[in-house]
This record gives structure tokens, sequence and C-alpha cells, in this order.
């Protein structure tokens, strides 16, 4: 830690100091909404909508822009914020093990084929009736319904 300025010269994801802020995307193409399967702890093996940490100096959009392209290999147009939640995951003891902010984006597809990169061992593009077969969290699939009611609103389908 840099005694001077009292910030930590690296941090942690796991057991952080301070909670993490990171934008997800609930990307439409027509009426799918894009899900990933994580490659990464946490949640490794479930599924979710593709994000990530948002770096230092770096704009909300600009941050799920870039994750996006990432993750999953396409462009996007984010179209508003929909929602941001409590990402707080404690371990066996009790102990915060992850503690997120993340920020969920509506988006629309713009090009590319949609693929696993780097956080992702799965993706897929998903109807909303289809969305209960998918393992995602209770804020996952209730910011995803959301995202499903807006972007029907906004005309995106």
């Amino acid at each position: 830690m840099s005694s001077e300025e009292g910030i930590p010269d690296s941090f942690s994801r796991e057991y952080p100091q301070r909670p993490i802020v990171t934008t997800v995307a609930c990307v439409f193409r027509e009426d799918r909404v894009l899900l990933i399967k994580r490659a990464q702890e946490p949640s490794k093996g479930c599924w979710s909508v593709p994000g990530g940490v948002i770096e230092i100096g770096e704009a909300i959009y600009d941050a799920i822009r870039r994750e996006i392209r990432e993750e999953c290999g396409i462009e996007i147009e984010v179209v508003k914020v929909i929602n941001a939640a409590d990402g707080i995951i404690p371990d066996g003891a009790g102990r915060v093990w992850f503690h997120y902010v993340p920020i969920y984006i509506l988006a629309r597809y713009v090009s590319g084929e949609a693929h696993p990169g780097s956080d992702a061992s799965e993706v897929g593009w998903v109807a909303r009736e289809g969305l209960d077969t998918f393992d995602l969290s209770p804020i996952t699939y209730e910011n995803v319904i959301r995202a499903f009611d807006m972007a029907r609103d906004l005309g995106l389908f």
C-alpha cells in the first residue's frame, strides 16, 4: 500500500478491501438475450450475463462495450442503464469472499458472431420463456426479466 496516498498498489477480487464496481449487459438480438456460462469464480459453471470490472479512468459504457467484445466477440449498442445491484458472496465461514456492485446495462446486438472468450465457457441467445432452464442467480434473473420488459417497451423487438 502506498502510505502517502492510502491506496492499495493492487486489489484482490477475492476477499477485497472494498466493493468492486462492474458493468454487465443484457444484450438483445431481436427477442433473445445473450447469456454466458461462467468459466471463472465467482459462480463458475453457472449462467449469467456478460460483463466485468470497470477499469480506472474508463467510462461505464466504454467498459461494457470492451467487456462484451472480450468475452463474446460481438459489438453492441448501449441503450441505457437498467439497475445497479449488490453482488455479495460469502465464503463458508461467513466472510465476504467477493463483493461486486454490478451495473446492469440494456444493449442491442450490432455485429459479430457470439463465441466464448476470456471469462465464458459457453454463450447462447435465449428467449424469455427459456430462461427458467438456465442456472441464473436470483438477482441476474430479476434483472434479465426487467431488461426484457424494458427492451419490449422501447421497441427493441
